[in-house]
């Protein structure tokens, strides 16, 4: 590409040059010679005047003083009356003889009848002629070499925007999706860059998309793993009662199912392809299945789980996503906390309050602003699932925050009716 602007450039200089260049020396040629022509006629029609004078107040023509005036001109005067022409002249042309491509020659007549012919060497006029020529050849030359140098720039100028476009898109098809922010000064080269800097950043947040959900799916899918397992464990315990392995496989098959629900909601968040759709809810029977589910395992370690507060609450919410938030808040005091844990239900009139809270030694100061980010833990856990807590809470209207740091206490704000949650409903 920059070769052939170099090229172009050059072709149309050279052809703007030869069709000023030319015309000009050919004015110049035509001008210098006309101008050297009325001249000599000018000297012409002087000397005869000049003559004329003599012959009336001398009575003769003063050949030297002509000789000695115009000592560049060859002259010859013709006098009226029997006498013969006299010649006069310093640089050694004789009129009737020599070359005369080289002179130029004009004539006058007095009024006295004195008939004057003039000749001149065209020697000068061609010099001038040659250094004009000379003059006009270097400003073309010059004018080229001013337009080969703009032609380099302005190539390189055009071609490095391209050569950096390309690496940035390199950079894309090799994996490195942080925008490269170069602007050029050129509009359609900056609209490009501004695509790619977007291309960049979109494929960057998939690339973090897939990430998290790559880490959110190996967290959420260990509670309803852990869940299965416990329901297992009751069916081999009780294997001797029919009764019991019944109903722990008919629960175990509920965890099952809920695996899959897992699998499929982390899907959809990760792909972005579905938008959660809230509905009504009765928050005490969900809350009472799922207090049912993780109560064996507390007791197992010598807790107590418990579900307390307000009664026939309902909540708009995704049934699915509130009991992954309330998964993430129990498993986070079982690991964490201390004592028992207690599922408390307040209603607080355009919202309904589930708070979460257990007899541990709370949140570390140095943590409390920063508990809901990724990967922050005071205790050797991930760090993700009250990040993604949050996130889930967030994306269907609802909200989950620390009220307490000791003892810890976590809220789920959660909307009733079809109205989204107040915002000035807060912590109390």
């Amino acid at each position: 590409m920059r070769r052939r602007m170099l090229f172009s450039t050059l072709v149309v200089t050279v052809i703007a040059v030869m069709l000023l260049g030319l015309p000009l020396g050919a004015l110049v040629y035509r001008s210098a010679y006309e101008e050297a022509g009325r001249a000599l006629h000018q000297d012409a029609e002087v000397i005869a005047a000049d003559a004329d004078a003599q012959l009336q107040n001398e009575g003769g023509i003063d050949v030297p003083h002509f000789a000695q005036v115009y000592p560049d001109l060859a002259i010859r005067l013709t006098p009226p009356g029997p006498g013969g022409a006299v010649a006069a002249g310093g640089w050694g042309y004789s009129p009737g003889g020599g070359d005369t491509r080289a002179v130029m020659e004009a004539e006058a007549v007095s009024p006295g009848g004195v008939r004057v012919e003039v000749w001149r060497s065209t020697r000068p006029i061609q010099e001038n002629v040659f250094n004009a020529w000379l003059g006009i050849a270097s400003l073309s030359l010059l004018a080229i070499g001013v337009a080969v140098g703009l032609a380099v720039l302005q190539a390189r100028r055009l071609t490095l925007p391209l050569v950096d476009l390309a690496a940035t898109a390199e950079r894309l098809g090799s994996g490195v999706a942080t925008p490269w922010g170069h602007r050029y000064g050129i509009p359609e080269a900056d609209r490009v860059a501004e695509v790619l800097d977007r291309s960049a950043e979109r494929i960057a947040g998939l690339i973090a998309t897939e990430r998290h959900f790559a880490t959110d799916a190996s967290h959420q899918l260990r509670t309803p793993l852990t869940s299965l397992t416990m329901r297992l464990e009751e069916i081999i315990a009780e294997a001797e009662d029919p009764q019991v392995v019944r109903e722990e496989g008919e629960a175990a098959l509920q965890q099952a199912e809920r695996l899959t629900q897992t699998v499929e909601s982390l899907l959809g968040r990760a792909r972005k392809s579905q938008n959660p759709e809230v509905e009504p809810v009765g928050v005490d029977r969900l809350l009472e299945r799922f207090v049912a589910e993780w109560s064996p395992m507390f007791r197992r370690n010598g807790r107590d789980l418990r579900l307390t507060g307000a009664k026939g609450m309902t909540a708009m919410t995704v049934p699915m996503d509130l009991v992954q938030i309330m998964a993430v808040l129990v498993e986070n005091a079982a690991v964490h906390g201390q004592g028992t844990v207690t599922v408390h239900v307040v209603d607080g009139g355009h919202s309904v309050r589930i708070e979460v809270a257990d007899e541990g030694d709370g949140v570390p100061d140095h943590l409390v602003g920063r508990i809901f980010d990724r990967e922050v833990s005071g205790a050797g856990g991930t760090g993700l699932g009250l990040a993604l807590a949050r996130h889930i809470a967030e994306s269907e209207g609802a909200r989950l925050e620390l009220v307490k740091a000791n003892p810890p206490t976590f809220s789920v704000f959660l909307p009733v009716g079809g109205e989204g949650l107040d915002k000035a409903t807060g912590p109390v």
